[in-house]
């Protein structure tokens, strides 16, 4: 909320923005100008957009990934998977180690550039504009606009929690119960990890439905629905239950080891995505299949090898 302290001429979105994340100008304005702010739902895009006090502002801003391991293998050039592609806008599958989006350094390797490079040579006009977002440890399926207006509409489905999501993960040790709920507000540190909070003042609620798929050698596959979609949210429930993601170089590093995760990506995938066609109405729901990682560790866990 917008603090009725803030002197007016402060009460600007990138103002406000760069106050808020601590980044230089020209970040503050790239997040505007990529529709990763909102302002009571809304996107907002214009620097000089002047808030109000108790405005809600929401910031989608995925900051530089901790290092991880050197030995990440490279993505193959422009990797990505369309499982559907029209006038609107695509959904595809993104693999592990993949940024969705460039972060403050200007990566110039992610997937929305990638994507945006194959629609000029395929299709000589549409641009791709980010919905939602993966980190770059996690695989799995995003939606693409190819156009604000577009993206604007899929982003309302989005804050009206109206997507389904579900995540295939695989976590650390046996959760003592087959099926729950996490719930919490979701605030960010000096150091941009998430953590939850009893304060609602303080954070943004977070949703999290979980049931236990099979349980492993010193680990469980879980199904994770998400009802809201906060910054690493299934990552920070499941490490504050201490039951980290396998591979999580962030959340419990200490905990998140297993002898059948060699992997340097997180273990875990978007498997399924369904929301309504902003155009057509038409109900879409679309699957992806468990990455080779995932079916090899429950062949092996599974046998306790």
């Amino acid at each position: 909320m917008v603090d009725e302290r803030i002197p007016f001429p402060a009460r600007t979105a990138l103002a406000l923005v760069q106050a808020h994340l601590k980044v230089q100008r020209a970040v503050a304005e790239q997040l505007l100008h990529d529709g990763c702010v909102q302002v009571n739902g809304r996107v907002i895009q214009q620097p000089h957009w002047r808030l109000q006090p108790g405005d809600a502002l929401e910031i989608d801003y995925a900051p530089q990934p901790v290092a991880v391991s050197s030995k990440r293998q490279p993505i193959k050039r422009e990797a990505f998977e369309i499982v559907h592609d029209d006038s609107a806008l695509m959904v595809v599958v993104k693999p592990a180690g993949l940024l969705t989006v460039p972060t403050p350094k200007r990566e110039r390797q992610t997937l929305i550039g990638n994507i945006n490079r194959w629609l000029d040579r395929q299709q000589h006009g549409p641009q791709a504009f980010c919905v939602h977002r993966l980190d770059r440890g996690v695989s799995g399926l995003l939606v693409f606009a190819k156009s604000l207006s577009m993206a604007e509409a899929l982003r309302n489905q989005f804050a009206e929690r109206k997507p389904e999501r579900v995540y295939t993960a695989i976590v650390a040790g046996h959760l003592q119960s087959p099926r729950g709920t996490f719930r919490s507000y979701l605030a960010t540190d000096e150091g941009l990890n998430r953590y939850s909070t009893p304060d609602a003042e303080q954070g943004q609620l977070a949703i999290t439905h979980y049931e236990v798929r099979q349980a492993c050698v010193d680990a469980s596959v879980v199904s994770v629905r998400l009802e809201t979609g906060r910054r690493n949210q299934i990552r920070v429930h499941f490490a504050e239950a201490g039951h980290p993601i396998l591979g999580d170089p962030r959340y419990r590093s200490h905990q998140a080891v297993h002898r059948h995760w060699p992997y340097t990506r997180l273990a875990l995938h978007a498997e399924s995505l369904g929301f309504t066609h902003p155009l057509t109405g038409e109900s879409l729901q679309f699957v992806a299949p468990w990455p080779q990682e995932f079916r090899d560790f429950r062949r092996r866990a599974a046998l306790g090898g």
